[in-house]
């Protein structure tokens, strides 16, 4: 198959798992299964761009392990960090705006929908590291994708750790954490899965594949700009009086060292 027809069926991989997302989410009344599900899907469409992808099957073999690490992690604790606490205030809200008898089915192009041709259009990376048979070995690109992927994995993961600890906390409650990863970037997790969709995308530059590059500029664009950074900065300036503080020393996105 070619390029696009392997991408194309992709896309229908992915709407056919939001729409049975949708059904299931109607049946219990709760739209926030479609944020746990999220990395699942970049698992779930990757495995099947690996099994019908001719490039270098080395390549292709890391790419696959590394979104499945990444993938899954973020599924399972989206999962354990949602349990028992119903729908998420955003999709109330909207719950509450659209009215009950219209959410249900105004839901699936607003969210689900939505939600699955943004993560096809942000699995294009992966893709294009497995499709191209560049190369009969590994190249500094490959390395430096590699490094991108462990370093924000590691940003991502250690800091939603860290997130969870310090809520565990009662005595934490309206203070902001600012120690660990958290002390030289206020969003380490966000900062974390741009890195991990760069180091993709440097995979895919290593297979010659350069168009799908803006898959990683695409995820880090809704990271910095719609769904991330921004929405929650607007929130805890409100909910947290600390926080005010805490952005005048601490960098925004890419670590650095706090300012005194």
């Amino acid at each position: 198959m070619s390029f696009f027809e392997i991408y194309l069926y992709g896309l229908l991989i992915i709407i056919s798992m939001m729409t049975l997302l949708w059904i299931i989410s109607i049946f219990i009344k709760n739209v926030s299964i479609v944020d746990i599900f999220w990395g699942f899907g970049y698992v779930l469409v990757g495995t099947f761009y690996y099994l019908f992808s001719e490039g270098y099957e080395l390549r292709k073999l890391v790419v696959l392990i590394l979104v499945a690490i990444w993938g899954l992690r973020l599924t399972i604790y989206l999962a354990w960090r949602n349990a028992g606490k119903g729908e998420d205030f955003r999709y109330q809200e909207f719950r509450k705006n659209y009215g009950a008898h219209r959410y249900w089915w105004v839901s699936f192009f607003q969210t689900f929908l939505l939600q699955g041709i943004l993560l096809w259009l942000i699995s294009a990376p992966l893709l294009g590291a497995q499709y191209m048979p560049a190369g009969d070995h590994l190249n500094i690109f490959d390395y430096i994708g590699i490094a991108f992927w462990i370093i924000g994995f590691t940003f991502e993961a250690g800091g939603d750790f860290q997130l969870a600890k310090f809520k565990k906390n009662p005595a934490n409650k309206g203070k902001v954490l600012d120690t660990g990863f958290w002390k030289y970037t206020r969003h380490p997790n966000y900062f974390g899965d741009a890195a991990v969709w760069w180091g993709f995308g440097f995979i895919s530059i290593a297979a010659s594949s350069y168009i799908p590059v803006l898959g990683s500029i695409l995820m880090t664009a809704l990271i910095i700009k719609v769904s991330g950074v921004a929405m929650l900065e607007k929130s805890l300036k409100d909910k947290k009086p600390e926080y005010k503080a805490y952005i005048e020393k601490t960098s925004a996105f890419i670590p650095w060292f706090p300012k005194k």
